[in-house]
């Protein structure tokens, strides 16, 4: 949620964003006219109860002969107490609503437009060339009998698959890499939740206009998180937390669920968008003023990564209108995928700045004593999708793969995927 004292003192800064983002700008004067009649109701509701309060001790104190005649205007009085009280309610309700499908406010320099108006800041790394035709991820696993997508989809439907072998061997040796450089950074392991309650869902920004992206079980009121930042962005949910020491990080290690993987035709090959993965995500609350700061060091940390696996990528800064409603500013980085002959997202990092805290009441003390929202950020550090981009980058002439070096000691020292018999 925004900031319901920088809606009545800086519209326009929120208009500029959604215009930005492509939203309704209409929708800003929606939300100032309802918390205008939030703000009236509510006044109405005080006023009146505190007249029955006053009149309620004239009732007590007054002559027996009087009595009837007060405890009736007391009623009177009481009713218009209750409807004001309901009046209120409403109108509180009528603002939760309008202002909560206003999206985050995007931090200056955020590149205006749509997903492809995105900004590139760095390229990093040598686009790989072949002096043979390099083959697929999808054609490498099945030679490497690392990936069986035929035996997933017979399984469970498209969009599935099996990693096997050194192919599973892979997925738990990026994640456990990931895992070490993480502790190293003084982020604390969770091992999440997977199934979470609607109020942390809505908390964190995932139930707007993705919100059929998510799998939902009505007989248990639950969803299945596609990413940890949601049970991690709920953990401290309802409390109040020292962040003036630094940021309380945390890297979330789950299975990752989402319904919609893609429009129909489009990346259907391979594991690049399917519906279950897993992934490792770095989670950070921190002082509003060190946001910025903090956001900066969750991407060092995954370029790093990248580095040492040997990619080719490039960071881009997110344009306002593909940004989602909780990131005021998110940066991705994208892998060179050979046969594709382009860049893919491989991972992003967001800055949700206090947005996602106040709608779960996640809150430190300020200096004066006063609490205050915390930021949040997130960002992956390793995932299922990186086994494309590392399996295409590093193949040889005979189906062969390079085991990146710094992977070498989490797979026991195995430097090379050959093919199987």
């Amino acid at each position: 949620m925004i900031d319901p004292q920088l809606l009545r003192e800086n519209p326009d800064t929120i208009r500029r964003s959604q215009e930005a983002r492509g939203a309704s700008v209409e929708l800003v004067d929606r939300a100032l006219e309802a918390d205008a009649a939030r703000r009236t109701t509510l006044a109405t509701f005080e006023s009146l109860r505190a007249e029955q309060n006053a009149f309620g001790k004239t009732v007590a104190s007054a002559p027996k002969e009087q009595k009837k005649e007060l405890v009736a205007q007391a009623q009177q009085l009481a009713a218009k107490v209750k409807q004001a009280q309901a009046d209120a309610n409403a109108a509180e309700e009528e603002f939760g609503r309008t202002v909560g499908a206003l999206a985050n406010p995007i931090i200056d320099g955020v590149p205006a437009g749509g997903e492809e108006d995105f900004v590139t800041l760095r390229e990093v790394g040598e686009v790989p060339s072949f002096d043979f035709e390099p083959r697929d991820h999808a054609d490498l696993g099945e030679l490497l009998g690392a990936i069986d997508i035929p035996r997933g989809t017979k399984v469970s439907g498209s969009r599935f698959y099996f990693l096997r072998g050194v192919g599973a061997r892979l997925e738990l040796a990026l994640m456990n890499l990931a895992l070490d450089r993480a502790m190293q950074q003084g982020f604390t392991p969770l091992i999440t939740p997977t199934l979470v309650r609607p109020e942390v869902m809505q908390g964190t920004g995932f139930l707007g206009e993705h919100a059929d992206e998510i799998y939902y079980l009505p007989a248990d009121d639950l969803y299945l998180t596609g990413t940890s930042e949601v049970a991690l962005a709920g953990y401290h949910s309802g409390e109040i937390i020292d962040v003036e020491a630094g940021p309380i990080r945390y890297a979330g290690w789950s299975t990752c669920y989402r319904r919609e993987a893609g429009a129909a035709g489009k990346d259907n090959r391979g594991i690049l968008r399917v519906h279950q993965f897993n992934k490792l995500e770095m989670f950070s609350y921190t002082r509003p003023d060190r946001a910025e700061e903090e956001h900066e060091a969750l991407l060092s940390y995954q370029e790093g990564m990248l580095r040492d696996l040997g990619l080719a990528f490039r960071v881009i800064d997110v344009a306002a209108g593909d940004l989602g409603q909780s990131a005021a500013r998110k940066f991705d980085i994208e892998a060179w995928v050979p046969t594709q002959g382009t860049y893919r997202e491989l991972t992003s990092t967001s800055n949700c700045t206090t947005f996602q805290a106040r709608r779960l009441d996640t809150r430190y003390r300020t200096e004066s004593g006063k609490t205050a929202p915390v930021a949040t950020l997130n960002g992956t550090l390793a995932t299922t999708r990186w086994i494309v981009a590392i399996l295409e980058t590093h193949q040889q002439a005979d189906g062969s793969v390079l085991v990146p070096e710094g992977l070498q000691p989490y797979l026991g020292g195995l430097d090379r995927f050959v093919p199987v018999a």
